[in-house]
């Protein structure tokens, strides 16, 4: 970028500043679009843009979805960002809620391309086949049986899982299984039982905004260790902290991590196991993603290393089969009796139609075929976002190749601001979501986590390439 240009859209970045301060534009009140921009002043698109980009990483105006860039509230001033390259290893409280609800909201919209969301293409899932589950079963459903088995769940489901456990080499015992609304219920039930307000909690760097959101609810102070985007947790590190501080558990994804996509190997997922064990620290095993693996075998979860109860395993059919039916469960170990006393004392029970219907769905036999063909589809469309983002984004660009999920975590050159791209995007309908939502210091901030997951959308190889081309704007 020449020194002319960088003056020119400084210059008009800070023209705007002046008339913002001055009340000359009022907050709500619409920017001149960038093609109005362009024939008042004279100048390209990409000075404007560069221009407005500057204007939202100061707080003072904000892009909206198909209606342009508009002056910020002061109480809306964008937050600072400490950019840190490792976690500092202090434990920080999370306020990470408010900025999660402003940058997501995009995804309820279905004009905007998601590669924001956490969720993969509704086509993908066997929703017919669901319904026809569902209408089984429930017109072959006694009357009793709505009331009959509340707090832990329908006998027939809680087995089904049992048995596809065992296929994968993990028996539980007869209690163990608690049935939830969705993973988040089990993951945030496990939380509690292991915690109390003020404790400790160690989590993965980068690790998924929800598990932020839940330790900044239950007044828990984060930790965070370093996890690799290959290999995940730094065992050394992991081990470190334990010597240096007290901790009440530890929250991590093993199996595709959310945003990391890594994936710990057996042996490094039994040694973290027995690292935790030794310290009687419990592990929260957030294992959504493990059905979506590339390769040929589903790799064992850390609760297949398990010998002491002190793994509360969490999943759910949301991201593998049955998105919006939010039935999850916890396997919870020595901890089972605590967690369904806490689901009674919450939520009392989980809706007894859907455990249903995926029971019916289970028994008909076509889950595996169903998870063969996910897999296919979203393994061909990480190659496809792959060649897309080589190809279309700044020079410098690192991206990684997780074995499994439908995530892709950038690392931008650090001139890229990924909060002010995010703005960027979402005036063009398209959603990203920004580094800063997965640290509670708010770090990452040239880092986007990118969802895949959407095979057959024909808008998402433009998408990808306009937002590399917003990349190269800073």
């Amino acid at each position: 970028m020449s020194s002319e240009r960088l003056t020119r859209y400084q210059q008009l970045a800070e023209e705007i500043a002046d008339g913002i301060r001055a009340g000359l534009l009022r907050p709500g009140e619409r920017l001149p679009s960038v093609r109005q921009t362009c024939e008042l002043r004279g100048v390209s698109p990409s000075t404007v843009f560069q221009a407005y980009g500057q204007l939202e990483s100061q707080g003072l105006v904000e892009a909206r979805a198909r209606s342009g860039f508009f002056v910020r509230a002061a109480k809306r001033a964008a937050r600072s960002a400490l950019q840190t390259a490792q976690p500092s290893g202090e434990a920080t409280p999370v306020t990470i809620s408010e900025l999660v609800f402003e940058l997501l909201g995009s995804t309820r919209d279905a004009d905007v391309v998601p590669l924001g969301s956490a969720f993969p293409a509704p086509h993908l899932f066997p929703f017919d086949a669901l319904a026809r589950s569902g209408a089984r079963a429930m017109r072959r459903l006694p009357a009793a049986r709505i009331t009959g088995a509340l707090t832990a769940g329908d006998e027939g489901l809680r087995q089904a899982l049992r048995r596809r456990y065992a296929l994968h080499g993990v028996p539980l015992g007869e209690g163990e299984l608690v049935i939830t609304n969705g993973a988040m219920e089990a993951l945030n039930l496990c939380l509690q039982a292991v915690t109390k307000p003020g404790d400790v909690v160690v989590v993965e760097s980068p690790t998924f905004y929800a598990a932020l959101q839940a330790l900044e609810r239950l007044h828990l102070k984060a930790v965070e260790v370093a996890t690799d985007p290959r290999e995940g947790v730094d065992l050394g590190a992991l081990a470190a902290l334990l010597e240096r501080q007290p901790v009440a558990a530890c929250w991590f994804m093993p199996s595709f991590q959310n945003p990391l996509g890594a994936l710990m190997q057996p042996e490094r997922k039994r040694a973290l196991v027995d690292l935790l064990a030794r310290h009687r620290v419990p592990l929260i095993e957030d294992d959504v993603y493990g059905e979506l693996h590339a390769g040929a075998r589903r790799p064992p979860p850390a609760k297949a290393f398990d010998r002491e109860g002190g793994v509360l395993h969490c999943a759910s059919f949301s991201k593998c089969l049955a998105p919006g039916y939010r039935v999850g469960w916890a396997a919870a170990g020595r901890y089972a009796p605590v967690v369904e006393r806490l689901k009674m004392s919450s939520s009392l029970a989980t809706s007894i139609p859907p455990q249903l219907a995926l029971v019916d769905y289970l028994e008909q036999g076509g889950f595996d075929r169903h998870l063969r063909r996910l897999r296919e589809a979203l393994a061909g469309q990480q190659q496809q976002a792959l060649r897309l983002v080589e190809r279309h984004f700044p020079s410098g660009t690192r991206v990684t190749r997780p074995l499994g999920g439908y995530f892709l975590w950038l690392e931008l050159p650090p001139q890229v601001d990924a909060l002010a791209l995010h703005h960027r995007a979402r005036a063009h309908n398209i959603s990203t979501a920004p580094g800063v939502l997965f640290s509670p210091d708010g770090r990452f901030t040239h880092h986007l986590r990118l969802n895949v997951g959407h095979p057959g959308d024909p808008r998402f190889d433009g998408a990808l390439r306009l937002l590399g081309e917003l990349a190269h704007l800073g």
